[in-house]
């Protein structure tokens, strides 16, 4: 593991899945380890925690808490809160349901489907990992096991190698971005004590009542009538099946536009 001092150091290089820190980590503690805890007990508590709480409340004080022990016990098996925060992120990516290697006859539209639709999935259910995906290099077991499964479903799509990776960005950005606002939409919401159709209704009542809004909303209006869709997650799921089918359009193009 990296302790704290190694990651100011070496930001690039930190990560709790790079060897080189367990000897710092077990350094001065002579103590046996705390029984009845495992590195997978806690981080399958921090998980818990930051589905319950979100990333602004949690801390290691507050996981030691929940797991009725010290703080010093947690530390005995992580070295450091971003070690911990790495670790859950990794644990969610295994919620994954990533399919098989493709067989003769599989299409890669349904394989990219499938894990755009997971994906997606996995940021709503888990809104604390956008903001944190980022921060870490992510290549946990899980992490590692998805990006495989990714390049292998591009790689048959037929792109050539130079624009491969262009296409994994269009995919999988849009569905960060949808998934992230999706997941922010539901916090909102859930924090205001409504469903997501009583905050919509509302918040667009609201804004009708104000001078000067009424003109300017009016055409984004016409254009959520003709898209469709009665309630909040029917239209959700309506631009979130085009989107995903304009981007697949795309890259069927460009497989034969590309040199």
């Amino acid at each position: 593991m990296v302790s704290a001092a190694d990651r100011a150091k070496h930001p690039a290089r930190a990560s709790v899945w790079l060897e080189g820190g367990k000897a710092a980590r077990s350094a001065g503690r002579k103590a046996e380890q705390p029984s009845g805890l495992d590195r997978e007990r806690i981080t399958a508590a921090a998980v818990r925690l930051l589905d319950a709480e979100g990333l602004a409340k949690f801390s290691m004080r507050r996981l030691a808490a929940e797991l009725n022990v010290t703080a010093m016990s947690v530390y005995w098996y992580v070295d450091t809160k971003d070690d911990l925060l790495e670790l859950a992120i990794d644990a969610v990516l295994g919620e994954l349901d990533l399919p098989e290697p493709a067989a003769d006859g599989d299409d890669w539209r349904d394989r990219l489907r499938a894990l755009a639709v997971g994906y997606r999935s996995l940021l709503v259910r888990h809104p604390w990992v956008s903001p944190l995906i980022g921060r870490f290099l992510n290549i946990g077991p899980h992490a590692m096991a998805f990006a495989l499964c990714v390049q292998q479903v591009i790689g048959s799509t037929g792109l050539p190698a130079h624009a491969q990776t262009g296409a994994t960005q269009a995919v999988f950005q849009f569905v960060y971005g949808f998934g992230t606002i999706e997941g922010q939409f539901m916090q909102r919401c859930a924090s205001a004590g409504m469903s997501q159709d009583e905050y919509f209704r509302e918040a667009m009542a609201t804004i009708y009542e104000q001078p000067g809004y009424e003109k300017d909303f009016r055409r984004a209006t016409e254009l959520m009538e003709a898209r469709g869709g009665d309630t909040v997650e029917e239209m959700r799921e309506r631009d979130f099946d085009f989107g995903l089918k304009l981007l697949v359009a795309g890259i069927e193009a460009m497989t034969q536009a590309c040199p």
